[in-house]
């Protein structure tokens, strides 16, 4: 992400945020990348006078650390604060929260913790349900998301130049959650009303503290043009050099040249065979809920007899009609009245009438001692007694289909009806697609490329290769 700002002709303050900003080595960064533009002494102070470093930090040592470091520096232009950025800065809250809320900046930039669990906050959290998290909230277990909410809550609208957002995600973000889930929503607005400018895939083993796979985000409210509609996602996973000497699990790390060749294809904006161009669209689906009539060996609609999986009530049998159509039940009834006999009922189910008062009528008309019992006193009476029940359905197995969003489709259903149909062999008895579509972003598919794995015939020779290197150690340390 290029900051604009031309120290030779700026006029202009210039803002940064982080809202994770830890020891606030991003922020100091960012501003050094802008003086290196300076040529003289007057356009690094033009940079010294109108950069605007702001940030806040949970962690009490890490924020110290931050407010020294820059004092150190001589920065003037500060704002870092702390507290949790994610929550509201209100006296009813004992935790200080965002000292940043309803502020706007120009660029924002951050890099927060992976994997952080909320719970501790959530009810806190909450309070911004109305606001900056209504398009929705990730998984309690990871609230990487929250982080990008509370930056694009800050961003500055189109008419006042708009912002730019890049933040420092691992995989979670790109496909956690189903359609109408909090992730797969967030992803949902974002895309929708077209923020997200670019996707980098970073190399592994990055970090001290995590060898995964990363992804920076880049987003920006004032798209030129030829980026509208569109995200650029680029793969830059080869793009590393090794650690001389490795820190935990960082191994890897970006030398300028592969630092310039990332710059290179996210300011030229093109697509090649690292540069995939997806219309925001792509990355939508269909969740749709499927009921298919299974067959059986020869091909034909299934029937099956099983035992009834709920308790016999008016609400379990109307649940089965709903989803099986008519059926026939079976009951047997331990009989009170003869010793070891069975009171065997069969009827009829297609919901025209409550199952409770088939049932009653059956038994008033067979057994003479119930046809003065009401229908309330024969419910009971059924309680009481020992019966099994069985119902004999069409073989219906309900599924979920996930069916890519198609732009240039214009008929949805007919959409659905024609990839269901080439998908599933069975009759599809109903569907019903889930209220939204649901959004996820897969780099590494998008990128995969087909390697022919090795032959049994070469793994054979590698393991006997092997066992005699293990042959000729064994025979060493004997000869010893």
């Amino acid at each position: 992400m290029d900051i604009n700002f031309d120290p030779a002709t700026a006029t202009q303050a210039l803002s940064i945020y982080d809202p994770a900003c830890g020891t606030g080595g991003m922020l100091s960064i960012a501003k050094e990348h802008i003086i290196d533009k300076a040529k003289n002494e007057h356009e690094t102070k033009q940079v010294e006078e109108l950069i605007l470093l702001n940030g806040q930090e949970y962690l009490a040592q890490n924020y110290a650390m931050c407010k020294a470091d820059m004092i150190l520096k001589g920065e003037s232009h500060i704002n870092i604060t702390h507290g949790n950025s994610l929550i509201p800065h209100i006296e009813s809250i004992e935790d200080d929260g965002d000292q940043h809320y309803g502020s706007h900046f120009d660029y924002m930039i951050s890099n927060p913790p992976f994997g952080v669990n909320w719970s501790d906050y959530k009810d806190d959290a909450l309070k911004f349900i109305d606001s900056r998290y209504q398009w929705g909230t990730p998984d309690i277990s990871d609230g990487a998301f929250l982080f990008l909410l509370s930056m694009i809550e800050k961003m500055k609208s189109a008419d006042q130049g708009g912002s730019k957002i890049a933040i420092l995600f691992n995989g979670s973000p790109l496909s956690n959650g189903d359609a109408m889930q909090g992730a797969s929503e967030i992803r949902r607005h974002i895309l929708e009303k077209d923020l997200l400018d670019s996707i980098i895939m970073m190399p592994d083993q990055m970090f001290y503290n995590t060898g995964i796979y990363t992804y920076i985000w880049i987003l920006n409210n004032n798209k030129p043009e030829h980026k509208k509609g569109q995200v650029l996602i680029i793969n830059a996973r080869q793009q590393y050099e090794k650690e001389p000497k490795a820190f935990g699990n960082k191994r890897n790390r970006l030398s300028d040249e592969h630092r310039h060749w990332i710059h290179n294809k996210f300011t030229t904006w093109q697509a090649d065979e690292n540069c995939k161009k997806f219309s925001t669209t792509d990355f939508a689906f269909h969740k749709v809920k499927i009921v298919y009539w299974q067959a059986d060996e020869q091909n034909e609609p299934m029937w099956l007899r099983e035992p009834l999986p709920s308790q016999l009530s008016n609400a379990n049998i109307k649940k089965q009609v709903e989803f099986y159509g008519d059926f026939t039940l079976y009951i047997d009834i331990q009989s009170p009245f003869e010793q070891d006999s069975v009171i065997a009922i069969e009827l009829q189910i297609n919901g025209a009438k409550a199952f409770e008062t088939l049932l009653a009528e059956r038994l008033k008309a067979h057994i003479s001692q119930l046809k003065g019992d009401t229908l309330n006193e024969i419910k009971k009476w059924v309680k009481a007694q020992h019966t099994k029940a069985e119902f004999y359905h069409r073989h219906y197995l309900a599924d979920t289909e996930y069916i890519p969003f198609d732009a240039m489709q214009t008929d949805k259903p007919q959409h659905i009806n024609l990839f269901l149909a080439a998908e599933i062999d069975y009759p599809i008895i109903r569907w019903k697609e889930v209220e939204q579509l649901g959004y996820e972003i897969l780099p590494n598919k998008y990128f995969y490329q087909y390697v022919e794995p090795t032959s049994s015939e070469q793994l054979l020779n590698e393991f006997w290769a092997l066992e005699k290197q293990a042959e000729d150690l064994l025979t060493g340390i004997k000869e010893l």
